[in-house]
């Protein structure tokens, strides 16, 4: 009911219909009673006095959404609640939050170096947090998974010396560093270093300023290892001998169909007092491309009178021989040096190498591939660059002038230094040539054993170094990841030696048919099971073993580690320890 002014009357005792509620968008007056004032509903209540959110309360003073109470604080929606973020200051931080101090800042920055993303957390900046943790993770699995490959099969690795791979590294390296140098700065500004004091923003700065550094350094130091690794190989040349072995250009086969593939181990003894280059250690290392399966062969330096090959220069030269004519001379070191005192016969300067890999090749009945040669002192440094060699040394071997006077390397377990290692391979001192062969032929298994790839990762730049200084090969530059492949066949692959030594060769008065035949067998031995060798070794000992001992150390030239082994050949384990 209404009356004539137009405002609602209820009877007494009838309900009141109840009405609508205003939107809180849209806030509106509160209506007018009868007297003016204001009511809650805008209906009043049987006593006539309001009600609602817009009642007074006892003091007479009006409260609701964002008016302070008694006490002065502000109360309903004009409160901000707990644990909230307030966005409406344009800062993201948590409202409540801790203020950031002097070391929680230098905390958080330093955590972002390790977790990317945990600052702009910390800041409140959450896109660009798990922005940053999701690429980072990505990058974590990847070199995880690369890892496990590495792991799981070593020749993976090899890619890494692809000189595109390397400059890619060197590239992606830069590129980290540089990122992660950004990613430092960022992470503490974002944090607000300005609400620090001054002395909290110098100190920060500082080391904020030294992090940056501290975290490049790693990528830095992987630019450079790869930078020393792809001048290291700058002796791999990119134009090889024209008449050295040519891998094919099918990356599926850079072995060109072969079986086998022949390497030619030197060891020069070139010094500042000494003239040209005399290959005092030379081996053959015989490797089998399917399985590594080894077989070393070593030659003495007194072999005489070598023969070449028809396709040699020297084949007309000398057709009975080398220097045949001179009873006591011809002998095998001296080739590498004649070749390149005689460029006109050669057809040319340096052939030094293709000459002695003719001789070498023809006298073994193999088809020599490529050569390495190592300065004996560069080989002191590359054993020293890997923290020395665990040899077995059988016998005393002194060293030094005539009579030993340098020093002595005692019998018994040793780890060798590099010039220790060099002197135990060339020592002479109550020995001879023979008993240096062999323990040359041990200081090189030896080598090849320990030189594991985490050693050789560790020692980086010292083996490059050294390396680089004392090494020359004719190893064409596409060929080091093949080889590096297959080198990790070989270091797990069995190994066998063989050495024309007497009892069984005379290098004097060789029987070049003699070599050619043990050569062959002992090839076909490598390829033998390995179960099928140690039945063998066991049930028949090789020569060394059946020899008295009596016998053995009344020989006065006899070597300190076994060199008679049969004449087919026997497991480097075996005969070195």
């Amino acid at each position: 009911m209404s009356n004539r002014d137009g405002e609602e009357t209820v009877p007494e005792g009838r309900k009141r219909r109840p009405t609508r509620r205003s939107r809180p968008s849209r806030p509106a007056d509160p209506p007018q009673g009868r007297a003016g004032k204001p009511s809650g509903s805008g209906k009043p209540t049987a006593s006539g006095k309001p009600t609602g959110p817009g009642k007074p309360p006892a003091s007479g003073k009006p409260t609701g959404p964002g008016e302070p109470d008694k006490a002065g604080k502000p109360t309903g929606a004009g409160r901000p609640r707990t644990g909230r973020f307030s966005f409406g200051s344009g800062s993201a931080v948590p409202r409540f939050a801790k203020p950031l101090t002097t070391a929680s800042m230098l905390g958080w920055t330093a955590l972002s170096a390790i977790v990317p993303g945990a600052a702009h957390l910390r800041a409140g900046h959450r896109r660009t947090g798990l922005v940053l943790i999701g690429v980072y993770a990505v990058l974590l699995l990847a070199l995880l998974a690369y890892g496990l490959s590495v792991a799981g099969n070593l020749s993976n690795a090899a890619a890494l010396v692809d000189d595109g791979m390397m400059v890619v590294v060197i590239a992606g390296a830069s590129v980290l560093a540089l990122a992660w140098f950004a990613l430092m700065v960022t992470s503490y500004v974002v944090l607000g270093p300005n609400r620090l004091n001054q002395q909290g923003q110098m100190v920060t700065g500082v080391v904020v300023g030294l992090l940056c550094v501290a975290v490049m350094s790693p990528f830095a130091l992987t630019a450079s290892t790869v930078v020393t690794m792809r001048e290291a190989f700058s002796i791999f040349p990119s134009d090889p001998d024209t008449q050295a072995s040519h891998a094919a250009q099918n990356p599926e086969d850079p072995w060109d169909g072969k079986d086998r593939v022949n390497f030619l181990l030197i060891g020069g003894d070139a010094a500042g007092n000494r003239t040209g280059v005399r290959t005092d250690s030379m081996n053959v290392a015989s490797v089998d491309l399917k399985t590594g399966a080894t077989v070393l062969f070593s030659l003495p330096r007194n072999l005489q009178h070598v023969r070449f090959p028809t396709s040699s220069p020297l084949h007309k030269q000398f057709p009975n021989g080398f220097l045949a004519e001179l009873p006591n001379g011809g002998l095998l070191n001296e080739v590498w040096q004649y070749a390149n005192d005689h460029p006109q016969l050669m057809g040319g300067k340096n052939k030094g190498p293709r000459a002695l890999m003719d001789a070498i090749g023809h006298t073994l009945g193999l088809k020599i591939d490529y050569y390495a040669l190592m300065n004996m002192y560069g080989f002191a440094d590359l054993v020293d660059a890997i923290g020395g060699l665990r040899i077995r040394v059988e016998q005393d071997v002194k060293w030094g002038g005539l009579y030993g006077t340098a020093g002595t390397i005692r019998a018994g377990n040793r780890k060798l230094s590099g010039e220790q290692a060099l002197w135990y391979g060339r020592s002479r001192v109550g020995s001879d040539d023979f008993s240096r062969m062999a323990r040359q032929r041990c200081v090189i298994s030896a080598f090849a054993q320990q030189a594991t790839p985490t050693v050789i990762l560790a020692n980086f730049n010292k083996l490059a170094g050294a390396a680089r200084r004392a090494a020359q090969t004719n190893i064409p530059r596409d060929l080091v990841q093949p080889v590096v492949e297959l080198a990790v066949k070989v270091k797990d692959a069995k190994m066998t030696s063989l050495q024309f030594v007497p009892p069984h060769f005379y290098p004097g008065n060789a029987d070049w048919a003699k070599i050619r035949q043990a050569s062959k067998r002992a090839i076909a031995k490598s390829l033998r099971p390995a179960q099928a060798k140690s039945a063998n070794v066991s049930a028949s000992p090789s020569v060394t073993a059946s020899a008295p001992a009596t016998t053995r150390a009344a020989a006065p030239t006899q070597t300190p580690t076994r060199n008679n082994q049969g004449s087919d050949g026997e497991s480097v384990d075996q005969l070195c320890g």
